[in-house]
Parts: structure tokens; sequence; C-alpha cells
């Protein structure tokens, strides 16, 4: 009798026990994913299903005994029930793993949860080899809200794909959601529309042990095409805000998502072309698609920047010297400013990367006295392909680098640092290589002008 008592007290226990972990893992909405990453600090993320109190506990992965926590927050409706953390004691150069708790409760993941800190190699060692990978237009399909036929959404195994190669971080180039008719008019509908995509299966394994970064394209920000007069612009950067970990959203005064942050011996300028972009119909006036601050803020941040690569991200192409759809060319004579003054300040290692095309393509824009400037655009993720590329009159597209499947981009930064090269490779969705360019930095610099 004594026995089966204990049994049943056991099992009662274990009962209660097991129900609460499950508890505990059911709140869990999305996530977790990892921000920004530091030498100091790292950015953590999580959505939960309902008001939870959420903290992650982590360690090096060399002494794991020695065990640090976050400060725990409660998460609520106002945010989306979204929470980011950050991880404070962390030293330069390390890989730590880490645990995450709600109300409590350990929760677990069938997948690694680990994320880095940036090396502290200035003055000391050569630039350490990274990667970074890229792609845009995520569309996640939801019957109830989509357009009628086939669905526009496919190729979830993509995000599978780009977790296997193991990049160190992940810049995401716009339309990362596709808010619907339903979605863009109100609070509501943009929040929902974030929960449903970042809630993915396929892509939380990713989110949890990759850095990512993020830029908007119209399909965040509100209506296809749609420009800084859109009504609800302050709704969608809240949502932006809540749903991504940028080290900040906007600089100094300027608002909107425009940001910018350093892997290695590479600066990143994270643009935001929507927020105070006019009409592209604008007949009288000026017409810009950064605006005056954010076009005078890049050009102080490239001149100001030491980095051997500069890596302008943007949501729409540059270089395409065809005006189509939402190219740079609608808008020539900011576009041929941007290039002028790039040229006239003589900045080194400038390279563009933008999205939105639903193709992939590497341009090539020769220039007078100066070297030529580059730009990958990769598209899409997982949304339509347009087949239409190879019919645009793009005489700068560098040839066999048409790509009209779903696909996304790794950027490898390698060498020693007086022989510093970036190599782009391309890969569909169950992670084939389809083609793969390296660019020397040694070609991206300014020729010494002679002396008559």
């Amino acid at each position: 009798m004594r026995l089966a008592r204990h049994f049943t007290a056991s099992f009662i226990l274990f009962f209660l026990v097991a129900s609460a972990l499950h508890a505990q893992s059911s709140l869990l909405q999305s996530g977790p994913m990892l921000g920004y990453s530091e030498m100091r600090e790292v950015l953590l993320w999580v959505q939960t299903k309902a008001p939870a109190k959420v903290q992650f506990r982590y360690w090096d992965k060399e002494n794991p005994k020695q065990v640090f926590e976050t400060e725990t927050v409660q998460t609520s409706k106002e945010k989306a029930f979204t929470a980011s953390l950050i991880a404070d004691k962390v030293l330069p150069g390390r890989k730590y793993q880490y645990e995450l708790y709600i109300n409590a409760k350990k929760v677990d993941r069938p997948y690694p949860l680990e994320f880095q800190t940036q090396a502290l190699w200035k003055y000391r060692t050569d630039p350490p080899d990274f990667t970074i990978a890229a792609g845009s237009c995520t569309y996640i399909n939801e019957p109830e809200f989509d357009r009628p036929g086939k669905p526009y959404g496919q190729g979830y195994e993509i995000f599978k794909a780009i977790h296997e190669k193991r990049p160190d971080a992940m810049i995401w180039l716009g339309d990362n959601i596709y808010l619907r008719e339903a979605d863009w008019n109100t609070r509501t509908g943009i929040y929902q529309r974030y929960q449903h995509t970042r809630s993915l299966p396929e892509l939380q394994p990713l989110l949890a042990s990759v850095h990512h970064y993020a830029i908007w394209d119209d399909h965040d920000f509100g209506p296809n095409d749609c420009d800084g007069s859109f009504w609800n612009k302050e709704q969608a950067l809240e949502a932006f805000k809540c749903f991504w970990g940028n080290p900040s959203y906007g600089v100094g005064t300027l608002r909107g998502t425009c940001t910018q942050f350093s892997w290695g011996d590479a600066d990143f300028f994270l643009l935001d072309n929507r927020y105070y972009r006019t009409p592209q119909a604008r007949k009288t006036g000026p017409k810009t698609i950064l605006g005056k601050e954010q076009f005078e803020w890049l050009i102080n941040a490239l001149v100001a920047s030491h980095a051997t690569f500069k890596v302008i991200v943007i949501g729409g192409q540059v270089l395409n010297p065809v005006a189509v759809y939402e190219t740079y060319a609608n808008y020539a004579e900011e576009r041929q400013l941007l290039i002028d003054t790039i040229t006239k300040e003589a900045i080194p290692g400038v390279i563009f990367i933008s999205g939105d095309r639903h193709f992939t393509e590497l341009i090539m824009l020769p220039r007078k006295d100066s070297y030529p400037l580059y730009e990958l655009t990769c598209s899409p993720l997982t949304s339509g392909v347009f087949t239409g590329a190879r019919k645009e009159a793009n005489t700068l597209r560098v040839e066999g680098t048409l790509v009209e499947e779903q696909n996304f981009a790794l950027m490898k930064f390698s060498g020693k640092r007086e022989e510093r090269a970036l190599t782009m490779s391309i890969y569909n969705k169950d992670g084939k290589e389809l083609w793969s360019r390296t660019i020397k930095a040694s070609d991206l610099q300014v020729p010494t002008q002679k002396v008559e």
C-alpha cells in the first residue's frame, strides 16, 4: 500500500511538472530570435501569446558553469507580447549558448540556441572572416486574406537551407512581410501580419542562431508601391521596432528605420527608402527617395567610415539604368546626385545591396577615373518570381548572374588585411549554388591622382 501511495504521489508530481513545462512552451508564439551583435552586448528577442514574464540565461560555451541572466520583462499587448532583452555580460569574440524562460520555467527548443559576440581585432590581428546572408520578399500564405487563385507564397524550405549554411548574420532586404488590404490601415492588421509571418515553423531555427538585421520596403510599410504620404506609417514603424532587433531605428533626429552596423571590416548602412519618399508620379517639386537629411547622413557616414567595405543596403534597385517599376532611375536626379557625390568624395569600397525585384542579378556601373560600382539585387525568398527581367534593357547586368527562382545570397568577407575580398554566392531554395563572383577590396580603390 505504501509503495502504491508513493508511486501515485510520484506520478502526480511528474504530471504537474510536465504540465507546467508544457504550459510555458504553449505560451511561446515565435522566437527566440537574435538581434544585433556587438562586442559587449547582444540583443535577444521573443514573442509570447499572452502576458508573461520572459528572461534569457546564457553562458560561454567554454565556461558553461558560469551562467548569466538578462533582466526579466513582462510582455504586454501594447507591444504585441514581444520583448527585446540585452545580454550585457559578454566578452568580445566569444560564442554563447542560451535558454529561454517564460514565467520562470525553461522552454526547450528542438534546435540549438546559440549567439556570438563580435571580435576585438583592430590593432591586433587581420580582420576576421565572416559570412552575411541576405534576401528579400518573404510571403507567407494565409488563404483567408490572400488573393484568390494559386498561392503566392512557396518554398519555405529556403529558411532551412540558409540555416544550414551557418552564416554569422542575415540582412533582410525589405518586403520581409506582405501587408494585405485588410492589414495596412490598422494597428491590429499590421501586428497580426508580423505575427503570422514570424511564427512560421520553418523559420524558427534560423531565427535562433543567426543575428538578424532588417530594412523595410513597401510591403512592410503599407500598400503596394506606397511612399512617405502613407497616413499610417507611424504604426508601421512602431511594429517594425517591436519585431526587429536593429541597433537603432533612425539616427539622431532622423526618423524611420535607417541605421548602421559594423561586422569585421565592413560597415553596413541600412537605408529607409519609404519614410521620406515622394510619390513616383509627382510632376512638380523635388522628387526624392531618401530625403535630404537621410541623404546627407549617408554621405557623411560613408566619408567618415574607415571600413574596407562600405555596404549600402536599400530596398529598391539603385544602379539599374532602366526606369521600370520602382527603380531609382525613376528618381533620376537624386540617383545621379548619389553616384556623383560618392565619386567626388572619392569614397573607396562602396557596394550596394538591394531587394524588391523578385529576381536576382549583379550590376556593374563603370565610372570614369574611379572604380566600378557594384550592386547585388537578391530576391525573392518565398514570394512569386518575376520572369520579365531578361526583357529589360539593363545594359549593366553582369552576364550570367540573372536568377529567376527563389534564392538567397551569402556574402563572404575573407582574406588577410591587405588581401581582403568579398565573394557573393547565390543559392536556390534547396541550398544549391547557382553562381558566385568575387570582388577584391583592391579593385574598389580610388585611383591615385597623378601630379602634373
